[in-house]
């Protein structure tokens, strides 16, 4: 079977269908990608040709005469401006499988290499390449970002003849195209490629490159860009200095690998680092066709889909044989907050690593806070809040944060200045301290958040939430000072996960699939960058996932040298069984002072030295994959693959980690093995047990030959867990050639699982709920509502694709409304409808608390919901974002459901009582009676042991039939549209799905899959 071809729409947090000013449309366009039927050529070039025809057989039939870009390699399909009738006619044509608006990303880093074992006599540079001149020879690493800076001493050119030219050139030089596009402008504004980037592109048919200071052309304003790719793959012992003081030498993880820039993302007018999804795609379907080995993205992405236009790419991209490192996120520590949860990609969080820089500040009343910094002790000054130093004529809010030229000289000269974390780059917060006469500074962070010890241009001490709310009591006392203390040489705990790491259990799947895979520095990295973003800076240190992701691409780079015929999952197996999970102190990693998990760090951090020779690899391919994106109800959405390759249990991917998230009382999952070291080896199984579980694996020991695999079984059951707590252990596979095999083993029991939702219609009918139990007994039922939808509507006029969400406000295309969840109220919901809707429209819904966005949900159809989880009040913003000729001629609609603590009378559901035995089904029955035909109606079904509650089902009944939902291994379905991937009900895997609750924030445990959390960029705010 050839390579299935996956896509759907690209999620993001913010929408951006651009105005067509791009392409000289008229004003009613906005930019789509178009994907077409069959698959994409990968770096098969005799597939082009059928491909190009039928995509000018589509352009000619849909009448669409120019197009902004087109994609092939790792994507079947075109980018075009369409008005709503072109989109219409164009998802009406033969040979069109969807179509998506562009949408917006944003970006998500000196001695971690020797922290890592990577330089030094006994490193893995010296032992598998002899020096690190020829770490990486032959490899090609692509990295989409911010573009590069030409002159950066990490990128200079590499010593000629190369050894591995040849090599090179038969990956880079097939074609004959131009790779190396300089771009306009003066000389400066242009670059020039070498033997170490030998290829950079820039794209801009999203429209994100606008800003009047950026370089149209590779060359990166942002710095972000030349930050990943010099962590990637930068020269070895290259000096850096930061603000003129030198600190130290740094190496990239593969010296000797190539560079492929592909700049995608834009420096924007308020600091940030975001592009399109047209954009993001041209770059991988580039980086694919181009031969690279190995992709960074050091870029924002899904929560909730692993089917999405860029995610599919890398789908198509790692069945052409390339390794695609994502960074997992920067919105930790929360849980479910990791982002690029597909199989095929290795996700990767963010860790400390052991270059001191504690650094303190003492007050006047001899306290002391210690926190991070750089820079030379200051003696005993006046200490001010900057809030009390503003200029009288400058904005209260950019005072506290310390934007430059807010603060007044006159109150600041010759003092320390304690400022505010966020907005603003952290670094900008010191200059404008410096500005105004200051001289040093204390940052303090309002939340739980990473403490960072960047370069400032004064002395700067970085403190976190509890000291900056004792140093602001401190601040309130007569003559209030202060002193900061030099840099501390004592190394720290490492690694230990960084505050703003994201982490699982991934939205995506459920939690079947352990993500993130594996840590690797993140904190504090010192790399190249653009000196036109970072204050005339070569090198500066950064933070975030954004730094970790290059870690493990150039390491994978490192891994393939050596194994040039090894697949992107056995180099992500490698990784991953041999990461290690203690730290400096031969403790566990740690987050926030307490253990971690694999919901922290997957594996654990990477161990470059064991990757080399793993002994044993898990391996997977397309076909695994996609009966994976069948099991969790996604590829359906986008294909007609599923009935070909069937499913398998989402626990089953034959993955390097192992995963149940809802585990009614035993569950067995298999595992194949390839020995890939030149021996044969006999390999015995121990495994450190989770608590409350029982584990076996048969057989517990396996003789391998070189090449030939083995397959096992570990069947997990529950003894006396607690239901709905994950608990960890792990499986040890090892030999006595020294190879240690290491998989996490992370299961959730349940006392009952099932389908998270049902749905009907009409006046009266029935609808099955299958639960399975995890003990002996009898299971209880209790009913809520069913309850009538209040109908909010509203005229419109036309749509709009210009809603700021940071700054709601109605409009022609947009109106609100207020809703009151009231105490007692056991769940609410926000929705729209397709079906109330002409078709075409596109409705997005956005729900603010005291004029904060807590939650939203704007995907690309009508459909759209928002889980109302706590008790208050709230404001409503519907917002036509893309409307067909006729819209107008209907209201725009939404609906809210406030289901209270007792039953309607509409609702029974049989039996009221039924007998249960661990792992056997039984079937329980809902049926309504006397509904309005033309209502929608929203109710549950709470399932207990006769003890407590232990899972609820939500029954939806409307006018038009909603699709059952799947079983909550595979996240059930709440939506009619195609369009919209399934959405995980949390009662699916038995945690109540919607309780108010005083404390509780609007946020539902599963996310609208539009409405993602991006992965910004830490560093430098």
């Amino acid at each position: 079977m050839g390579r299935i071809l996956l896509v759907i729409t690209l999620v993001a947090s913010s929408v951006f269908a651009l105005p067509v000013a791009v392409s000289g449309k008229a004003a009613s366009s906005a930019l789509y990608i178009v994907q077409l039927e069959g698959d994409p050529a990968g770096r098969q070039e005799s597939a082009r040709g059928a491909i190009r025809a039928g995509r000018a057989d589509v352009l000619r039939r849909a009448g669409i005469r120019r197009t902004v870009t087109v994609y092939e390699s790792a994507f079947n399909g075109f980018a075009a401006a369409l008005t709503p009738e072109q989109k219409a006619r164009v998802e009406r044509t033969p040979g069109v499988r969807h179509v998506w608006p562009n949408e917006r990303r944003t970006v998500d880093t000196v001695s971690t290499t020797g922290f890592l074992g990577l330089d030094g006599p006994a490193g893995a540079w010296a032992k598998h390449f002899g020096d690190p001149s020829r770490a990486g020879e032959g490899m090609i690493i692509g990295v989409i970002d911010t573009g590069f800076w030409p002159e950066s001493p990490s990128l200079a050119p590499l010593p000629e003849p190369r050894p591995d030219q040849a090599v090179i050139d038969k990956k880079w030089a097939k074609g004959g195209t131009d790779k190396c596009d300089e771009g306009t402008g003066t000389a400066q504004q242009r670059i020039t490629c070498n033997n170490k980037v030998i290829g950079a592109r820039f794209y801009d048919g999203g429209g994100f490159g606008g800003w009047e200071s950026e370089f149209h052309s590779p060359r990166d304003y942002d710095g972000h860009g030349t930050h990943t790719a010099t962590t990637a793959a930068g020269l070895p012992d290259v000096p850096a200095t930061i603000n003129g003081d030198p600190v130290g030498t740094i190496s990239g993880m593969a010296p000797a690998a190539r560079i492929a820039v592909y700049k995608a993302l834009w420096r924007q007018s308020d600091g940030e680092g975001s592009g399109g999804t047209v954009d993001l795609l041209d770059a991988v379907d580039d980086a694919v066709s181009d031969g690279v080995d190995v992709i960074n993205y050091s870029v924002s992405g899904s929560e909730s889909l692993i089917v999405d236009p860029v995610e599919l790419a890398f789908y198509n991209a790692a069945a052409a044989g390339v390794f695609v490192a994502t960074s997992a996120g920067n919105s930790g520590p929360d849980e479910s907050t990791v982002a690029h949860n597909a199989p095929w990609v290795t996700t990767v969080a963010a860790s400390n690593h052991d270059r001191g820089a504690d650094k303190s500040v003492t007050l006047g009343n001899g306290k002391t806070y210690t926190g991070a910094g750089q820079g030379p002790a200051v003696p005993s000054a006046p200490l001010v809040d900057s809030v009390k130093a503003g200029l009288k004529t400058a904005d209260a809010e950019k005072v506290e944060l310390c934007y430059p030229g807010t603060l007044d000289p006159a109150l600041v000269k010759g003092k320390i200045v304690l400022c505010k974390r966020g907005v603003n780059p952290r670094t900008d917060k010191s200059i404008a301290v410096r500005d105004a006469g200051g001289v040093g500074m204390v940052l303090y962070n309002p939340s739980e958040n990473s403490l960072n010890a960047d370069y400032h241009v004064i002395p700067t001490v970085h403190v976190d939430h509890v000291a900056g709310a004792a140093i602001k009591a401190y601040l309130a006392t007569p003559n209030p000072t202060a002193s900061l203390s030099a840099v501390s040489a004592v190394v720290p705990r490492a690694p230990a996960m960084a505050a703003f790491s994201s982490a699982g259990p991934a939205l995506a799947g459920g939690g079947d699939l352990i993500k993130p895979d594996i840590t690797a520095p993140g904190v504090d990295i010192v790399a190249g960058v653009s000196p036109a973003g970072h204050h005339g800076n070569l090198f500066d240190g950064e933070s975030g996932t954004s730094m970790s992701s290059p870690h493990i691409a150039g390491i994978a780079a490192l891994i393939r040298a050596e194994h040039p015929g090894w697949s992107p999952s056995a180099v992500q197996s490698a990784l991953m069984t041999t990461a290690g999970v203690h730290d400096n102190t031969d403790g566990m990693i740690q987050r926030a002072g307490k253990i971690a998990s694999p919901l922290d760090y997957g594996s654990g951090h990477v161990r470059p030295s064991q990757a080399f020779d793993p002994g044993l690899v898990y391996e997977s391919g397309p076909q695994d994959w996609a009966r994976y994106g069948c099991a969790i109800g996604q590829l359906q959405l986008v294909s007609d693959w599923c009935p070909t390759v069937g499913t398998a249990d989402p626990s089953d991917l034959n993955y390097p980690s192992i995963a149940v998230a809802s585990l009614p009382g035993t569950q067995t999952v298999a595992r194949t093995v390839t020995n890939v070291s030149t021996q044969p080896s006999v390999y015995v199984a121990s495994v450190t047990t989770p608590q409350g579980l029982a584990v076996t694996v048969t057989p517990s020991t396996l003789t391998v030959a070189p090449g030939e695999s083995a397959t096992f079984k570990v069947t997990i059951r529950r003894t006396d867990a607690a239901y709905r707590v994950w608990t960890f252990g792990s499986l040890t596979w090892t030999d006595l050639r020294g190879h240690t095999v290491r998989s996490p083993i992370g299961a959730r029991p349940v006392a009952l699982t099932g389908p998270g939702e049902v749905a009907g219609s009409g006046a009266a009918g029935t609808a099955a709920i299958e639960l399975t139990a995890g003990y002996s007994g009898n299971v209880t039922t209790k009913l809520f509502g069913l309850t009538p939808s209040a109908v909010h509507q509203q005229n419109l006029a036309g749509s709009t694709a210009a809603f700021v969400p940071t700054a709601p406000a109605t409009g022609p295309a947009v109106f609100k409304f207020t809703v009151t969840v009231p105490p007692g109220a056991e769940f609410g919901r926000l929705a729209t409808f397709a079906a109330d809707h002409v078709p075409g429209t596109d409705v997005d819904l956005y729900l603010y608390q005291d004029g904060q966005l807590v939650d939203r949900s704007d995907g690309t159809t009508a459909d759209e919901e928002i889980p109302l989880t706590s008790m208050g009040v709230f404001e409503v913003y519907v917002v036509r974002f893309a409307a067909p000729p006729d819209a107008d001629s209907r209201p725009v609609v939404a609906h809210t459901f406030l289901v209270g603590g007792d039953p309607a009378g509409n609702l029974t559901v049989t039996p009221p009582v039924a007998a249960v035995q661990p792992g056997r089904p039984v079937t329980f029955t809902a049926a309504w009676h006397d509904l309005d035909p033309a209502k929608r109606y929203l109710g549950m079904v709470e399932f207990g042991d006769g003890a407590a509650a232990r899972a609820w089902t939500t029954i939806a009944v409307g006018p038009d039939a909603l699709p059952p939902a799947p079983a909550p291994s595979v996240s059930p379905s709440v939506s009619p549209s195609v369009s919209r991937p399934a959405r995980p009900s949390p009662s699916a895997s038995g945690s109540r799905p919607v309780r108010p609750s005083p404390s509780a924030s609007v946020s539902g445990p599963v996310r609208p899959p539009s409405a993602v959390v991006p992965s910004l960029r830490v560093a430098p705010r």
